[in-house]
């Protein structure tokens, strides 16, 4: 009994340490270094940036029987905000500006929480959504930013809810002469062209919901989606992804960055009514995809370029030959200015 206690002792005092040693080599991992003939580490920088952006959702349902599809878009807004980033810290704030954003007698309001966080490591790249947006109009075309150009309204819905979460994780394999960073963080600056492949998982829950039928009865063909009154639409996806990204550098400044990430897997999607008729659900396919592309000019000490990011998933419904996407975005125009530092503002 002593010496089974003398180990439990011994165990309890090297836990902690080897909790420690365990962390460092993970901080070491991640903290892998550049080929720095392809990509220049400029995180010890101060890199300040004033940027404009607009961030959206959108969610579609399609049902091939009757060759028919009913698209929702918020009324997304335009944001300008000012950031920056040093070492492992990154902070931007953004502002609406209400004389750029007066369209809302068209689309309809929208109150929206858009949660989007990019992390981008050198061997990691990780996606957060968050979202929560009060709403939507239907429109008659897929563009994603269908206020931001001319789109036709068929009818404004500001009783639709939207409530979702995911995260979606990729492995760079080619982390040392491959640069994310460069392009969408502007604290490294890739000098030549370079790719990778991309390999992870992604876990997404999304529901829309309404005071009344998502499907209008006299907006749709006879029997889109059975003519079922679902008031309440839930999707919750587990998948497997896998792509390519690559940077092209021009002239040792101009770049063109681009990425597509494909994926594969499983969901279980759930319809609900509030006329007591219970729930339609069932299990399904899933399909997704996440874009990236970045443009611009990128030196040692400026930045200039758009960059954008975009998530889709398409998974089957509880219905026969129909399914439902939802997907979600950001895109940035950042103008960025780098500063060394003569003094780290903290630590070593």
């Amino acid at each position: 009994m002593m010496q089974r206690m003398k180990a439990i002792c011994w165990i309890l005092l090297l836990c902690p340490a080897l909790a420690s040693a365990q962390e460092s080599r993970l901080v070491q991992w991640l903290r892998s270094e550049n080929d720095s003939n392809y990509v220049e580490d400029l995180t010890r920088d101060l890199t300040v940036r004033v940027y404009g952006s607009r961030k959206y959702n959108y969610y579609d349902m399609h049902d091939r029987r009757v060759d028919e599809a009913l698209l929702y878009r918020p009324n997304a807004n335009n944001n300008v905000g000012v950031g920056f980033n040093y070492k492992f810290i990154g902070l931007n704030l953004g502002f609406n500006l209400p004389f750029i954003n007066n369209d809302d007698d068209r689309f309809g309001k929208t109150k929206y929480l858009d949660l989007q966080t990019h992390l981008y490591t050198r061997k990691l790249v990780v996606d957060f959504y968050g979202q929560y947006y009060q709403g939507y109009y239907s429109s008659t075309t897929r563009r994603f930013f269908d206020n931001a150009i001319s789109g036709r309204v068929e009818g404004i819905r500001p009783d639709i809810i939207n409530t979702n979460i995911g995260l979606h994780g990729q492995y760079i394999f080619n982390d040392k002469r491959f640069s994310y960073r460069a392009a969408f963080l502007q604290n490294e600056y890739q000098k030549k062209s370079a790719g990778s492949p991309l390999v992870g998982a992604e876990l997404f829950a999304w529901q829309m919901r309404g005071d009344s039928a998502l499907v209008p009865a006299d907006a749709r063909k006879d029997g889109f989606y059975e003519g079922m009154p679902f008031t309440r639409s839930s999707n919750i996806s587990l998948a497997i992804n896998a792509g390519y990204a690559y940077t092209l550098v021009i002239a040792e400044h101009w770049f063109i960055t681009g990425s597509l990430a494909l994926a594969a897997g499983v969901n279980r999607s759930v319809l609900g009514f509030n006329d007591g008729n219970g729930k339609e659900h069932g299990l399904g396919w899933q399909l997704n995809s996440t874009f990236r592309f970045a443009a611009g000019y990128n030196s040692r000490k400026y930045y200039v370029g758009v960059h954008y990011v975009d998530i889709s998933t398409r998974g089957g419904s509880p219905l026969p030959k129909t399914w439902q996407s939802f997907g979600a975005g950001n895109l940035r125009f950042s103008i960025v200015r780098r500063f060394a530092l003569k003094k780290p503002l903290f630590g070593s």
